[in-house]
């Protein structure tokens, strides 16, 4: 047992001295903190989606000759549903901001009511196409979400109608389309799929909110294609919201971040 004891011991002291021999030779260090990457947001993006939207129109009625108010406005209201496709440009300086260009357009139907009170007569009137070409401004609130505003113009064409009366019976009544030019402001937030935990280089998803602005028009009636001398007046501002899959071509591997 002594010389059992006595070999241990000589074990221990020959293990203890290469310990602090290894240490002296590699003194411990502690590894730096992980840096987060970043991503670089400049090039060029496509997207396609879809969303909802409604209208919202000041309406009155007037004579066509001298536009003499016959009657006082009324809110008037419709909606629907789009699909929306478009392309951009973005521009990543300073950092973490983040500006860019683009144009769209929305393709659907947002429906809802043209009346003439007078008349006691009433048409659906229809949002059938918008676009859009604008200018965005956000932040990276982390290297893979964009939170960003955005604004510019914004045309739009609208469906004619055919006015029926109380009951639902045609009354030859009916109005012209037309289109009306404008302008938005918006907002959203775009990040990429990877923080669902898909590994998608490249592709993105977008949820936007918008609100557009259109001058009045006035919109002569016609009674079985000859003037009726009244016109119905229409001031719409509609609000969208939008959610849309985004592939940005430049996307690749994260590089070392530089803020």
């Amino acid at each position: 047992m002594k010389k059992l004891a006595l070999a241990v011991a000589a074990i221990a002291a020959l293990t203890g001295s290469a310990s602090a021999a290894d240490l002296g030779a590699r003194p411990y260090t502690k590894a730096p903190p992980p840096v987060a990457p970043v991503y670089n947001w400049t090039g060029f993006y496509v997207f396609g989606g879809g969303g909802g939207g409604l209208w919202n129109a000041d309406s009155n009625i007037e004579t066509t000759v001298g536009q003499i108010p016959l009657s006082r406005d009324t809110r008037l209201g419709g909606d629907g549903w789009f699909g929306t496709v478009g392309i951009g440009y973005d521009w990543q300086f300073n950092g973490r901001w983040v500006a860019g260009v683009f144009a769209d357009g929305q393709f659907g139907s947002l429906r809802g009511s043209l009346t003439d009170p007078i008349g006691n007569i009433e048409g659906r009137e229809k949002l059938r196409t918008s676009y859009a070409a604008g200018v965005r401004l956000g932040y990276l609130v982390a290297p893979n979400v964009y939170s960003y505003v955005n604004g510019g113009y914004s045309g739009s064409e609208w469906s004619g109608t055919a006015m029926n009366d109380l009951a639902g019976n045609p009354t030859g009544v009916t109005t012209d389309s037309f289109r009306r030019d404008g302008w938005f402001v918006g907002g959203g937030v775009e990040n990429n799929l990877d923080i669902f935990g898909f590994s998608a280089p490249g592709w993105f998803m977008k949820t936007e909110y918008r609100s557009a602005f259109y001058d009045r028009i006035s919109l002569p009636e016609s009674f079985v294609g000859a003037p009726t001398g009244i016109s119905t007046t229409f001031k719409p501002w509609v609000q969208t919201i939008s959610t849309s899959i985004v592939y940005r071509f430049n996307w690749g591997t994260p590089v070392v971040a530089k803020y």
